[in-house]
């Protein structure tokens, strides 16, 4: 029997096709970020619905029409990230917003995706705990993608609910023993798709380097992508000169997000729009291997 799905905070749809790939059927996804939801439409089902998921009371009622084997969803993540504040403020919020729709909906199975700094937090505590008063036995995992098929360097924690006890070890079980010994890098996974041996990305500081090589894992593709500054020199981290190298397209930066070569980016949204949505996702190939198990 094939498990049916939602996805909350579904953006611009890596999860959902994830989990297609991965043979589940997704039956409805839930965000309330315009530009994303109309990309999602474009490239997988037209079953993806504009809601404020922070209103638990409507989300609940509203979602509930839809019966489904497990919810996903990774909660936007920005209070939570490294390269963020590190303040619990709004968004962080939206974690026990996630539990609660999960709770009250009460599917066989959750997952929850997010960065590997969610588990040090209040709201993941307070989410942790009200789900397993809910009965879920849960269990967690950060997976660095590039151990997983993904040829990006970008880890994620992921907290697997069921509400058989011995499910979530087996689960965990599974996903660990398909962890490649290897990572796989970029010029390992695009192939002939791109034609340079090094990249800019632009470093959070100077003192960082910003040139890559296609013979390792791309870093953590995020959801802004600049030139190379006029004038700007690097420094002796970086293998070349930035001068004779360019910034990642955005092409080439979604297919790094493991996104299909035919997927469409809907190029009638600000090209910074379409930035934040590739950044944003989870990447396919990551969520199709979690969702294999």
């Amino acid at each position: 029997m094939t498990l049916t799905v939602i996805d909350l905070f579904c953006g611009c749809g890596g999860m959902s096709a994830g989990f297609l790939n991965a043979g589940l059927n997704v039956v409805a996804s839930f965000d309330n970020w315009i530009p994303a939801l109309t990309t999602y439409k474009r490239n997988l089902t037209e079953h993806a619905y504009e809601l404020d998921l922070s209103d638990t009371v409507k989300s609940r009622a509203t979602i509930s029409s839809f019966r489904a084997d497990v919810i996903c969803g990774g909660p936007p993540c920005q209070d939570f990230s490294s390269a963020g504040k590190r303040i619990e403020g709004k968004q962080a919020n939206l974690t026990r917003s996630f539990a609660n729709i999960v709770i009250g909906l009460n599917p066989r199975f959750f997952l929850m995706e997010n960065v590997p700094r969610v588990r040090f937090s209040q709201s993941y505590r307070s989410a942790k705990e009200e789900l397993t008063k809910a009965g879920y036995s849960i269990g967690e995992i950060v997976l660095d993608s590039s151990y997983c098929g993904v040829p990006q360097a970008r880890k994620r924690f992921f907290a697997f609910g069921a509400t058989t006890d011995n499910v979530t070890g087996r689960f965990l079980q599974s996903v660990q023993s398909r962890i490649s010994s290897q990572p796989i890098s970029v010029k390992d996974y695009l192939k002939e798709d791109i034609d340079l041996e090094y990249y800019y990305r632009h470093p959070r500081n100077y003192s960082r380097r910003s040139i890559f090589s296609v013979h390792e894992p791309s870093p953590t593709i995020r959801g802004v992508n600049r030139p190379v500054p006029p004038n700007y020199a690097g420094n002796q981290l970086d293998p070349i000169s930035p001068a004779s190298t360019r910034a990642l397209t955005s092409y080439e930066r979604s297919r790094i997000q493991t996104f299909s070569k035919l997927w469409n980016w809907n190029a009638g949204n600000r090209n910074g729009a379409v930035e934040l949505q590739i950044g944003n996702a989870i990447p396919v190939q990551l969520a199709s291997f979690v969702a294999d198990h």
